[in-house]
């Protein structure tokens, strides 16, 4: 089970002014901030920005991104439009992932960081077409 996810940022405003919007559409809340960090969820800490505690620059990592799950496609269509209104960089619009799943509905983004961040729902019993 994971705990929480935390991903580097060079700015934390603009990081918090990004993301803010994005997370209200999936449940989440702002529960800790600082001049260093940012954290949401819905009771527990689920996903934090943070400037790296070793004082280098963040950088997004290659192959990693965080898939957010919205309750349906339209979140999923108002998270990609939020994102990307609110500076990110689409990195694939809303739309069908039948190599996942034929029921997967998802959208890629690059945040102001350039960390890759994903929403996805999907409808039947499979969650990932395993």
């Amino acid at each position: 089970m994971i705990h929480h996810v935390s991903v580097g940022t060079n700015d934390v405003r603009r990081a918090r002014a990004f993301y803010d919007p994005l997370m209200t559409l999936i449940g989440f809340r702002v529960l800790k901030a600082s001049e260093r960090s940012v954290h949401y969820g819905a009771s527990d800490i689920v996903f934090s920005l943070e400037t790296p505690v070793n004082g280098k620059p963040a950088s997004p990592g290659n192959g990693v991104h965080i898939a957010f799950q919205a309750p349906d496609r339209e979140t999923v269509r108002r998270f990609h439009s939020a994102a990307v209104a609110n500076g990110g960089s689409d990195e694939g619009g809303p739309g069908i992932r039948d190599d996942y799943n034929a029921n997967y509905y998802g959208a890629f983004v690059r945040d102001l960081d350039g960390n890759k961040i994903e929403t996805v729902t999907y409808t039947g019993r499979e969650s990932f077409g395993l």
